[in-house]
């Protein structure tokens, strides 16, 4: 990061300008979380970093913190949706020195989120397991296909209001985020009976690959837990009912409900199993409860 050497001794400057200042008034500067002296840009606390960088900061500033610590960096990931500043060749070059990130929130970055930083991410985040992309509308096909090859240890996916996905999309996750908990795709209008399939499908296969369905269903430690396809109108009760059935922790029933087909009408008639048979939940809170005892 030698070109960003000069804004990065802006940074110092302006630090010891403001530890003078706070030096005079109080004696001496400390970081009000943990009492320690201030010494410099580095010894901020997290969320004073990210409050400041949502006033001031352009995508330049953003380049240079990114690259001061380890901590900063993170935190910049965790913050970046506060950042509305910043543009996609900010988010690529940040995902290009921020390798490990597992968790990232781009959620309303309509400017930063696009198809380009996807595939930036895909390409230097491979553990990346939590990613939120919800209302980014200008995201395609080519940045979730691209994720979906590159993040299999995605875990999380938001893509609510995505409205120019469509199944593509959805098949592509399905084949390559075996891992995938989290799904959201409301008011993904563009996604089809295909996706479901695809979703159910490689949910067996992949069961059928290892110790059978019954021990996925025994211990539903993978598959997905929630899914939301509020407001997807173009779905169908079979398709949808063949995804609940093909993975047991999805539930309509309102105690677990995660499931989430709100606003689609023509979805009533899909049920867990726990709805069609509520002698067999019980008897199992029953017996968890014996067990807790």
């Amino acid at each position: 990061m030698d070109s960003a050497g000069p804004l990065s001794g802006e940074l110092n400057n302006s630090f010891n300008d403001l530890m003078d200042t706070e030096g005079n008034e109080s004696g001496q500067a400390q970081n009000t979380d943990t009492g320690a002296a201030l010494s410099g840009w580095k010894d901020l606390p997290m969320e004073l970093l990210l409050r400041i960088m949502s006033i001031v900061a352009d995508d330049r500033m953003v380049i240079v913190a990114s690259g001061v610590c380890t901590g900063w960096r993170e935190a910049l990931g965790w913050g970046v949706t506060k950042l509305s500043l910043l543009c996609d060749a900010a988010l690529v070059y940040l995902t290009s020195q921020c390798k490990n990130f597992e968790c990232l929130n781009l959620c309303g970055c309509v400017r930063a989120a696009s198809d380009r930083a996807l595939q930036a991410i895909a390409f230097n985040c491979g553990q990346l397991q939590s990613l939120n992309l919800g209302w980014c509308d200008s995201i395609t096909d080519k940045g979730v296909t691209s994720l979906a090859s590159g993040c299999p240890e995605l875990r999380a996916l938001d893509l609510c209001g995505c409205v120019l996905i469509t199944d593509e999309s959805v098949v592509a996750l399905a084949n390559g985020c075996p891992h995938l908990r989290s799904l959201g795709l409301y008011y993904c209008q563009n996604i089809t009976d295909r996706a479901m399939y695809s979703l159910a499908a490689n949910s067996r296969m992949r069961s059928n690959n290892g110790h059978g369905w019954d021990a996925v269903k025994s211990d539903n430690k993978d598959g997905l837990a929630s899914l939301n396809i509020s407001q997807c109108t173009a779905l169908t009760p079979p398709a949808v009912q063949a995804v609940c059935d093909s993975f047991p922790a999805l539930h309509t029933c309102p105690e677990r409900h995660s499931l989430i087909i709100s606003g689609c009408l023509s979805l009533t008639s899909v049920h867990c199993a726990c709805a069609l048979h509520p002698h067999r939940a019980g008897g199992r809170a029953i017996l968890s409860n014996q067990h807790a005892y």
